[in-house]
């Protein structure tokens, strides 16, 4: 079928053991960056939050490295990437969201308000 090789579109949260390094972070930031990329996917676009306070402690850590990637890519990439995710023990969390057209417009319009402020 031909809507099974389709590219949907998603967001990518991570949350990353506070302990890792700035070149750590970057370095598991761009391992998924790469991941879509050479698996048919687009990125979006990408968002490092740094670190932020967890609602609850998880894993007895109650900080984590939080990152946000928007990106297109078929639907199959994502239980592959899921694996892989699983098997990251820099991970505490992780989080894949499809978006739907209104969700995408959202986005869009979210982030063109805060380059329009910055710009201002």
């Amino acid at each position: 079928m031909a809507t099974e090789n389709k590219l949907q579109n998603y967001e990518l949260m991570v949350i990353f053991t506070p302990v890792l390094s700035e070149d750590d972070y970057k370095a598991a930031q761009s391992k998924f960056i790469d991941f879509v990329t050479s698996n048919g996917g687009t990125i979006v676009h990408q968002d490092a939050w740094g670190l932020r306070t967890m609602a609850y402690p998880i894993a007895k850590k109650t900080t984590g490295l939080y990152f946000v990637m928007e990106y297109t890519a078929p639907s199959e990439m994502n239980a592959k990437m899921e694996i892989q995710m699983n098997r990251d023990e820099q991970i505490i969390r992780h989080m894949v969201t499809r978006l739907d057209k209104d969700a995408v417009a959202y986005n869009l319009r979210k982030r063109n308000k805060n380059a329009n402020q910055v710009a201002a």
